[in-house]
């Protein structure tokens, strides 16, 4: 049996601006280490423990060097590590159709969500809004595609009430299981809930998951080819990405092409925010 996590920052619990990652790194990397440990010693207690071959673990914020080699090899001997950036996949590198199971961990509220904590998608200087086939979507909901087209469900999400709202709520995906970190007040503000409660639930939602039949989990399908669309924040980044082959452009500010698979549409949308920049 094998797992993957995909590991974000915005979701995590203790975290309501991204000034703090610049200010205070040491408690910041400890945080983020924090919560994966919760994961891991829910899989270390679980009855399939033993079944456990391989921890694929992706390090899938901003540059993918938050996460320590060493410090997740002390938590876990089964645990690889997929680090750095730019890459193939991004937030989902190194999935492939061995996996069984899917976590999301640190997740957070898509863009515009009102009480989202750091609320955006994939990039929060280029993307206003992002949909596929006509459908908002937020990172997880993207992600969980591309992992539904290898037949990996995602079987756990960890993130704040913004994300909550939008997976259970409005229905984005009311079938997951799920472990909020903080309530969050708006885009910069949040009530971090208490320590032991985060990891007490994270523990014991891990090993629910694990003990089920997960492999009836349901899938986050989308049809494809698919038509990506992203509505940037100003002209001058859809200007640049209109010049893409195979675009179309709408509007002053957004932009559409349309992707084979969800692997190249992943792909696409990590391509176009980067080459849109800041401007």
């Amino acid at each position: 049996m094998k797992l993957y996590l995909s590991v974000d920052m915005e979701g995590m619990a203790g975290i309501a601006h991204p000034q703090f990652e610049k200010e205070d790194k040491v408690i910041f990397r400890e945080m983020y280490h924090q919560q994966v440990k919760w994961v891991i010693e829910g899989i270390q207690k679980s009855k399939v423990n033993d079944k456990i071959t391989e921890i694929t673990i992706s390090d899938s914020h901003a540059l993918g060097l938050h996460l320590s080699y060493n410090l997740l090899a002390d938590m876990d001997e089964r645990i690889s590590l997929v680090s750095g950036y730019p890459r193939k996949d991004y937030m989902m590198s190194g999935l492939d159709e061995s996996h069984d199971l899917a976590f999301f961990v640190g997740y957070h509220a898509g863009i515009g969500e009102q009480n989202g904590c750091i609320d955006h998608g994939y990039s929060a200087r280029a993307a206003y809004n992002l949909y596929i086939n006509g459908e908002y979507m937020n990172e997880t909901t993207v992600n969980a595609a591309y992992a539904a087209e290898l037949g990996v469900p995602v079987g756990l999400i960890i993130g704040d009430s913004g994300l909550e709202t939008q997976l259970l709520e409005k229905g984005m995906m009311p079938w997951v299981s799920f472990v909020k970190t903080k309530d969050s007040l708006g885009r910069y503000a949040v009530k971090n809930r208490p320590r032991k409660q985060v990891r007490e639930d994270t523990i014991a939602k891990v090993v629910e998951v694990l003990e089920s039949d997960y492999k009836k989990l349901q899938l986050y399908q989308m049809k494809t080819p698919a038509e990506l669309k992203i509505q940037f924040y100003n002209t001058a980044q859809a200007d640049k990405v209109e010049l893409l082959p195979g675009t179309t452009r709408h509007d002053g500010r957004t932009v559409s092409i349309v992707c084979q698979d969800m692997k190249t549409l992943i792909n696409g949308i990590v391509g176009i925010v980067t080459l849109a920049g800041t401007e």
